[in-house]
């Protein structure tokens, strides 16, 4: 069963089920899902947004292979949506350090953008592989696959998906120092909520899969190809999974996307 991001957050909430494993079908989410932050006037952004909640994730997959070749592989619809976005203004960041200070630089670049530079359909998006697609992996897969241990126990956790309490603060209150728009709101969901969007890589997928193969962690005893469609069906809500974020990167920029790292 396909859903979208809005339909698995909405039935979780309501079940009580948000933050709790549901399967090898479906992936988590991290909190109850957060009310829009987009700015008023960012109709465009809406507009993607809205269509990006509606399109289709795959996350059914029984065995995914190394190298994929049909669209029906990866979140085709949802990427081609991004792709042919239609703000004047857009930013792709080349996200590869997850103890790095990825999360606020995409914050810092959208505060600038949005009230600096007046462009409030200024839409970032994360391609993010290497260490820090670790954080695009549910908790249920951080417990069952021992990923702290990869992030060298910087990280207990998935802290990336938590909600910090800044993101309760008052959204029309711009200049907050402790609010929604400040350092203390770096989170992937929050980013989420304001329109930004992370973009999940397949080669990055396959390579932990078969490190964590070759190294023993495997309590299913899966193939690879079997943990690579466990783990990519444990993508986080939102999430886009790509082919491969060093191969869509130039996809992106011959869309006009502006590189960032």
């Amino acid at each position: 069963m396909d859903m979208t991001r809005r339909d698995m957050l909405g039935i979780m909430a309501k079940t009580g089920l948000a933050g709790v494993a549901l399967g090898s079908g479906i992936a988590q989410a991290a909190e109850a899902p957060l009310p829009s932050l987009v700015q008023e006037g960012a109709k465009t952004l809406k507009e993607l947004t809205a269509a990006l909640d509606r399109a289709p994730r795959r996350r059914n997959f029984k065995e995914v292979p190394m190298i994929l070749t049909s669209p029906d592989q990866w979140d085709h619809e949802a990427l081609t949506l991004l792709m042919h976005y239609k703000g004047k203004v857009k930013q792709v960041w080349d996200n590869t350090d997850i103890a790095g200070p990825w999360l606020n630089l995409m914050r810092n670049s959208m505060n600038c953008q949005i009230w600096g530079f007046k462009h409030p359909d200024f839409l970032v998006v994360s391609a993010t592989h290497g260490p820090a697609h670790l954080a695009l992996y549910d908790q249920y897969l951080w417990d069952k696959y021992q990923l702290s241990k990869l992030t060298g126990d910087k990280f207990k956790e998935n802290t990336f998906l938590k909600v910090p309490a800044a993101a309760q603060a008052d959204p029309k209150n711009v200049e907050d120092e402790a609010g929604v728009y400040s350092p203390h709101d770096n989170s992937i969901p929050v980013l989420q909520a304001r329109g930004a969007v992370f973009l999940a890589c397949h080669n990055a997928i396959f390579e932990i899969s078969s490190h964590l193969h070759e190294t023993g962690v495997n309590p299913d005893k899966l193939s690879v190809p079997q943990m690579v469609a466990e783990f990519s069906n444990h993508l986080i809500p939102g999430a886009i999974l790509t082919p491969g974020i060093v191969g869509t990167l130039p996809e992106l920029g011959f869309h006009g996307f502006q590189y960032a790292k």
